[in-house]
């Protein structure tokens, strides 16, 4: 054993403090968000390390800018495929549920929810749509990123109701990973009314095994009268429950108010968690929640009536010149569901 006293144990702990050096940057160099500038896609992408994040996207084939795919850290698309890459076993309904998007169903009269192609030329009337106009700033930070963009709420002859600046924040901690919008719409040339109305606001289309189990058939029907109905389908591999910061859970949360809301399942036997909070600086806090079990998680602060059965009420109204922000932040996790304490946390955090 006499080998032992001729090690030089400096020069090992010299080069052990190299290894975890290079091991230390390594990970971060895996961690750092990375935004990828596609205009011939219309797009730009949310990189962490080589792996893709999500996509804010602004074709004009769909009628808002979108974020989508969103994909856990466990590489899992916490988003439905239709109508952009529909999936084998997936809901076919509400085509302008797409990915990631900020809407509303009632603009001066005008429904920007529920605009998409299906709707037929002799009704588009009847709709507004959402215009990518421009990306003001990409800033990337070591374990965050930031992009800020412009967009025109337009009527059906192209005029400008509102104008939109958002900034994207989205970052990485661990598995878990996370989206700041912050929105400020601006009034234009004339007052804008947001009547009353529950098709909004701030929503993300949910992956099929992140729905509630179903047995049965259901109909819904849009600002406008126009049906909808959502088909039973096999509930293999469906697994979503929705808990709400004021302890209401699965269906029950619909049309109740809360700082937060999870969306807890199973996507391939992971454990994945889709949070939205809400921000105490937003119209309507705290927000009511149009959280259905098919798939819409949507957090709506302007459709008070309708979503509390006529308890509460805000018709919203920005004079020429006026504007308003929301915040909002996304959390996604990955391989655990976090506890109400966890949430509450988060929430005040956000709110600072």
């Amino acid at each position: 054993m006499l080998w032992i006293k001729k090690i030089n144990w400096g020069a090992v702990a010299i080069l052990l403090s190299l290894f975890w050096g290079t091991q230390g940057t390594l990970q971060a160099q895996t961690d750092q968000i990375k935004l990828v500038q596609k205009d011939a896609e219309k797009k730009v992408e949310v990189l962490i390390g080589d792996q893709l994040f999500t996509s804010y996207y602004y074709p004009e084939s769909i009628a808002k800018p979108v974020l989508y795919p969103i994909i856990s850290s466990g590489g899992k698309e916490i988003t439905r495929g239709f109508p952009l890459a529909p999936r084998p076993g997936e809901r076919v309904d509400h085509p302008h549920h797409v990915g990631h998007s900020m809407n509303y169903g009632d603009v001066n009269g005008l429904d920007f929810w529920n605009n998409s192609d299906a709707i037929p030329a002799d009704k588009k009337e009847r709709y507004g749509t959402i215009r990518h106009t421009g990306i003001s700033e990409i800033k990337e930070n070591k374990n965050s990123a930031e992009l800020a963009v412009t967009m025109d709420w337009l009527t059906p002859d192209s005029k400008v109701l509102l104008k939109e600046k958002t900034r994207f924040v989205f970052f990485s901690e661990g598995k878990k990973r996370g989206i700041d919008r912050i929105t400020t719409l601006t009034a234009q040339e004339e007052p804008v009314f947001m009547k009353d109305n529950k098709e909004g606001v701030f929503a993300i289309r949910v992956a099929r095994e992140l729905e509630h189990p179903s047995d049965k058939p259901e109909l819904f029907t849009d600002a406008n009268g126009n049906p909808t109905t959502v088909p039973s389908l096999n509930n293999e591999g469906v697994t979503g429950k929705y808990r709400s910061s004021a302890g209401k859970e699965g269906d029950e949360v619909w049309g109740t108010r809360g700082e937060w809301v999870t969306l807890d399942g199973e996507i391939d036997q992971e454990k994945v968690s889709v949070v939205i909070l809400d921000h105490p600086d937003n119209p309507g806090y705290p927000t009511y929640w149009h959280a259905r079990g098919y798939g819409l998680f949507s957090a709506n602060p302007l459709g008070q009536k309708e979503l509390s059965g006529g308890k509460d009420i805000l018709d919203f109204k920005l004079n020429p010149g006026e504007s308003v922000t929301f915040r909002y932040r996304i959390l996604l996790y990955s391989g655990e569901h976090p506890d109400d304490k966890k949430l509450n946390s988060e929430a005040k955090n956000f709110s600072k």
